[in-house]
C-alpha cells in the first residue's frame, strides 16, 4: 500500500512513517517545514518528502492519506482529498487498525515525563534482550531512533498523548491505543488551546481507563488528586502505585544526586546509580520498572538497564561549555516541568553553583497565559531568570513577562529581542555558572548563539 502522510515532520507522524515503512508500505509525506533532523531521518529510510500541502500531490496516487493534527480544514491538499472522496485516517487510528492488534501495548500517559519514561521502558526491553516495537516523541541516544517496528515483537511501547487526534476526531490520541499496561504518570492542566479546564482532561483520561482490560495493569503515582478523581469515575483494572507512599519507592541518597535505593513492596530491589538527577526522573524510573515488571521483566534486570541509561535528548541535555560556563537544553514548557528540571539541575550542581534560567514560553498553554502566574514560584531555584517575550521573534505573548516576573525583582530580565537576551546572559554569566535553556521549540538556535557569545563571539 502507498501511504501519504500529511504533517510528516512532526515527531509522532515522522515516527509513524518509519513504522509504516518497516511494515512494508510505500511511504511518502508532506509538511510545511521539511527540515532536519526529521527530514534527514526520513530520507535515509527512503521516504520521499514534499514541501507544502498543494493539491497537486494527489498525482502521487496514494492509496491512503494519514492526516496529522497540524492539518485543518482549508488545507489545500486536505480539501482536495475530501472533494474527491479519497480514503483518509488519523495516525492513531491507523496504528490501532494495522500495528497494535494482537500485541501487548504499553502506553505511557501523563502531563509530564511521557517521552523520558517511554524511552526508559523501551531501553529496559532492549537491554533485557526482549524485542519490542516503540513510538516515542523524542530520541534517546541508547535507542538511536524515535520509532522502531519489529513484526515479530509481541510488545509495543507508545508515548500516549492526550492532545486531540485530528481535525475530524477530537478525542485524545491515547484512546485509540487500548493498552494492556498503562502508566498514568501525573495529571494537571495543560493544552489550554483545546481543553477549557482540568476536568475536561480528566474526562479524556477516564475514557482511556475504560479501554484497559481487567487483566491489565494501571501504574500511577500514589499522591495525585487529579488521577484519584479519574479512577473514582470507574476503574476495572488492577492499580499499582509508585512514590513515597507507593508499592514502588525510591529513597534518594543525599550525598549523590543521581543515586537512590529502589524498593518494591518493601523489598530492596537494588541501587539506581545513573546519569540522571531529580525526583521527577526517579519517579519516571519507578513507573518504567513497574510497567516492565508487568510485562515479565524482573525489577533487577530493569534496574541494571536504567543504570546504563543515558537519558533523552533535550531533557537537561548538556550542549557545551564556554569559558567555564555550562549550557544545557531542556524541553520544559510548563511551570511544573520547569520547577522539576531546575530541581534536578540544582541537585546535580549543588547549592553553591549559580543557575541562570533562560525560558521561552512557547507552548500554546504558555502563550495564552493560562499558567503564567505560576512562573515565579516555578523559577525559585534559579539565581537569575531571562525570559524571551516573543516567539520566533514574531509572535508576542498574550501577557506581559515583566509584570508576571516582577516578584523576582532584579533576578529577572525580560525582552523580545533574542540578540539582546543572549548579550544579557553573556554579561551576567561567570565561570562555574550553569545556563539552563527551557523551550519546546528551537528558540532561534539560542544554544549555539549563547556558546559563541560566551566564547567571545558576537551574540
Amino acid at each position: 500500500m502507498h501511504i501519504h502522510i500529511l504533517g510528516i515532520c512532526g515527531t509522532f507522524m515522522g515516527g509513524l512513517a518509519l513504522i509504516a515503512r518497516s511494515a512494508g508500505h510505500v511511504v511518502t509525506g508532506c509538511d510545511a517545514g521539511v527540515y532536519p533532523p526529521m527530514s534527514t531521518q526520513l530520507r535515509e529510510q527512503g521516504i520521499e518528502l514534499v514541501e507544502g500541502f498543494e493539491a497537486g500531490q494527489l498525482a502521487l496516487g496514494a492509496d491512503l492519506y494519514i492526516v496529522g493534527n497540524v492539518v485543518s480544514r482549508g488545507n489545500p491538499l486536505m480539501e482536495a482529498i475530501l472533494d474527491r472522496g479519497l480514503p483518509y485516517t488519523s495516525g492513531p487510528q491507523w496504528l490501532a487498525d494495522h500495528i497494535l492488534p494482537g500485541r501487548h501495548v504499553l502506553a505511557v500517559a501523563g502531563t509530564h515525563g511521557k517521552t523520558t519514561t517511554s524511552s526508559m521502558l523501551a531501553w529496559i526491553f532492549q537491554h533485557a534482550g526482549r524485542p519490542a516495537s516503540f513510538l516515542i516523541g523524542g530520541v534517546a541516544p541508547d535507542l538511536e531512533v524515535s520509532a522502531r517496528f519489529d513484526a515479530a515483537a509481541a510488545h509495543v511501547i507508545i508515548e500516549a498523548d492526550e492532545y486531540d487526534t485530528a481535525f475530524f476526531d477530537k478525542r485524545s490520541k491515547f484512546v485509540h491505543y487500548r493498552p494492556r499496561t498503562a502508566i498514568l504518570n501525573n495529571l494537571e492542566y495543560d493544552h489550554a488551546d483545546i481543553f477549557p479546564d482540568l476536568g475536561a482532561i480528566e474526562t479524556q483520561f477516564h475514557h482511556l481507563v475504560r479501554t484497559i482490560p481487567a487483566g491489565g495493569r494501571i501504574i500511577r503515582p500514589a499522591d495525585d488528586p487529579a488521577l484519584d478523581r479519574v479512577l473514582a469515575r470507574g476503574c476495572w483494572t488492577p492499580v499499582e502505585t509508585f512514590g513515597a507512599q507507593g508499592e514502588w519507592q525510591a529513597d534518594a541518597d543525599g550525598a549523590h544526586a543521581g543515586r537512590c535505593l529502589v524498593r518494591h513492596q518493601g523489598r530492596d530491589v537494588g541501587v539506581l546509580d545513573w546519569q540522571l538527577s531529580g525526583a521527577h526522573n526517579q519517579s519516571n524510573a519507578l513507573a518504567a520498572l513497574a510497567a516492565a515488571h508487568h510485562a515479565g521483566i524482573a525489577p533487577e534486570d530493569g534496574l541494571r538497564a536504567l543504570c546504563a541509561f543515558q537519558g533523552v535528548r533535550r531533557r537537561l541535555e548538556h550542549r557545551g561549555t564556554a569559558r567555564g560556563v555550562h549550557v544545557y537544553d531542556d524541553f520544559a514548557h510548563h511551570p511544573s516541568a520547569i520547577a522539576a528540571t531546575l530541581e534536578g539541575l540544582r541537585r546535580r550542581v549543588g547549592p553553591d553553583a549559580r543557575i541562570l534560567a533562560v525560558i521561552e514560553p512557547r507552548s500554546n498553554t504558555m502563550k495564552l497565559g493560562a499558567m503564567a502566574t505560576r512562573l515565579p514560584e516555578s523559577l525559585k531555584q534559579a539565581d537569575l531568570v531571562f525570559c524571551h517575550g516573543a516567539i520566533d521573534g514574531r509572535h508576542a505573548l498574550g501577557w506581559n513577562p515583566a509584570e508576571i516576573l516582577a516578584p523576582l525583582g532584579a533576578r529577572a530580565w525580560t525582552g523580545a529581542d533574542l540578540d539582546a537576551l543572549v548579550d544579557a546572559v553573556r554579561t551576567a554569566a561567570r565561570p562555574g555558572d550553569h545556563v539552563l535553556v527551557m523551550s519546546n521549540g528551537s528558540f532561534g538556535g539560542i544554544h549555539r548563539k549563547l556558546l559563541d557569545a560566551l566564547a567571545g563571539g558576537a551574540p
